[in-house]
């Protein structure tokens, strides 16, 4: 990496999942679109062909007109050859497939446990865990030893459990975990202020909060516009539009990701904090009578959970998609996907100095009433290679009884994947909100039996012997 006349070039950047058919190819298209940076762009997927597709894609996309950011992008097999050299290393894998998503989201319904999402909390969070912890475990001992001073972006859920697999096995990594949950938050306050207060031409970037939380389960506790302090425009637009949610669209059930935005509501008039997540993704947190007991309550508060099958359609309407993009029958159109990841890696390099929120140890203590080997969402200074992160405070106490079950199931599995150990799975379930008081002890271990068994082809032999 060469950095002259507030320039970079010469980088090499290694991404991990580099067949990925959305999330590669938005870094690809905010790649293009910065003119400060240029090099090579290495991609490294176990499955082959998907990444050498993906090369010629983004081969295509760097000789576009619009494109300021020249790069070459090239498919290797191995991730000694992907890693060797690095200056930065992203990561967004699927763990498993889909079948065992489906797995994973729909077989603990046979209880009436009903997940909206099913990769962060949950049954389904817990047992993607386990097989994406190997898979980091593999990673950061290939980083460690091939690329040992390359930083390290983790955009791959659970978030939380691929964070400590990773600095488990390589305790000196630098590696961080971008989620842009917090943004969405952002843009419902620049929303709101423009409503309430006739606020014109703000931008995301201009709403300044504080984060405090684990990753999904996140909380700000201080937001502000040029000074003007957010908190009582959100409650007073809370107390008016309660009963109809916040509606940005015509059609604001149109996609399964969308929602009113009522459990957040209904959490800042209990806790007075505002949670920023996606309510389907904060409602896998809480206490299951809360939000999750039914389809028809999930519906009831603004939101609908996220069919497995939905999401296997949509894979093949990504593949046709990236045949015609490699083919050169359709032309990928470039835009900032609005994701932050190119713009820490340019502060990374020296080229400016950025805020953001990330997922890293909470080793200086950012919230100071959580572990220290708690993974926590918090704010940092991202500048020249180093990463500072910003001390969040304490977290509430009604909001720390939350958290604390999670950061608990967090240690569990943690431990329980990399010794292949079901009781502490057991353990987990048993201490989740959403399993609590709806199954008896037997449906529970009968459960994670099945469950584990379903997954068995993307976990260590020794799980074999367990169920």
């Amino acid at each position: 990496m060469k950095y002259q006349n507030n320039k970079v070039s010469n980088m090499k950047i290694t991404y991990i999942g580099g067949g990925s058919r959305e999330w590669a190819r938005l870094f690809m298209g905010d790649l293009a679109l910065e003119a400060q940076m240029g090099g090579k762009v290495i991609l490294y997927d176990i499955d082959f062909e998907a990444a050498k597709q993906n090369a010629i894609i983004g081969n295509k996309i760097t000789v576009q007109e619009t494109s300021v950011g020249i790069w070459e992008y090239e498919a290797v097999q191995t991730l000694e050859e992907a890693l060797v050299g690095a200056d930065f290393v992203a990561i967004s894998i699927l763990p498993g497939t889909f079948d065992e998503m489906e797995s994973d989201v729909h077989l603990p319904e046979r209880l009436g446990i009903y997940q909206a999402v099913g990769d962060t909390a949950g049954p389904g969070g817990m047992i993607r865990s386990l097989r994406a912890i190997p898979m980091m475990v593999e990673i950061a001992e290939a980083i460690k030893k091939y690329a040992p001073k390359a930083w390290v972006i983790n955009y791959t859920n659970p978030m939380s459990m691929c964070m400590k697999a990773l600095y488990h096995t390589f305790p000196e990594i630098k590696a961080f975990g971008c989620c842009h949950e917090i943004f969405g938050t952002q843009d419902i306050l620049k929303t709101i202020a423009e409503r309430e207060l006739g606020i014109q031409g703000a931008m995301r970037q201009d709403i300044k909060i504080n984060v405090l939380g684990i990753n999904h389960f996140t909380w700000l506790d201080y937001a502000s516009y040029k000074g003007i302090d957010l908190i009582p425009v959100y409650r007073d637009f809370i107390e008016k539009n309660f009963e109809t949610g916040l509606i940005t669209s015509e059609n604001p059930r149109a996609s399964y990701f969308d929602c009113l935005h009522r459990v957040k509501f209904d959490l800042f008039q209990k806790f007075g904090l505002i949670a920023a997540a996606g309510d389907r993704h904060l409602v896998e947190f809480l206490p299951v009578d809360d939000y999750l007991k039914s389809p028809e309550l999930a519906y009831e508060w603004g939101y609908t959970l996220t069919p497995v099958s939905w999401r296997k359609s949509e894979l093949l309407e990504k593949e046709a998609r990236t045949k015609r993009l490699a083919d050169g029958e359709e032309t990928y159109v470039v835009n900032h996907s609005g994701e932050e990841g190119i713009t820490l890696i340019k502060a990374l390099c020296g080229l400016g100095q950025v805020i953001s929120n990330v997922n890293i140890p909470n080793t200086v203590g950012q919230i100071s009433n959580l572990p220290t080997t708690t993974i926590v969402e918090t704010n940092a200074v991202f500048e020249r290679d180093t990463i500072r992160p910003i001390v969040a405070g304490e977290m509430p106490t009604n909001i720390l009884a939350l958290t604390i079950p999670h950061v608990e199931n967090h240690e569990r599995i943690l431990e329980a994947a990399l010794k292949c150990n079901k009781d502490l799975v057991i353990e987990a379930f048993m201490n989740d909100p959403l399993i609590k008081g709806k199954a008896t002890d037997e449906e529970i271990k009968l459960l994670v039996d099945d469950m584990i068994r379903n997954t068995l082809s993307f976990l260590p032999t020794a799980w074999k012997e367990q169920v």
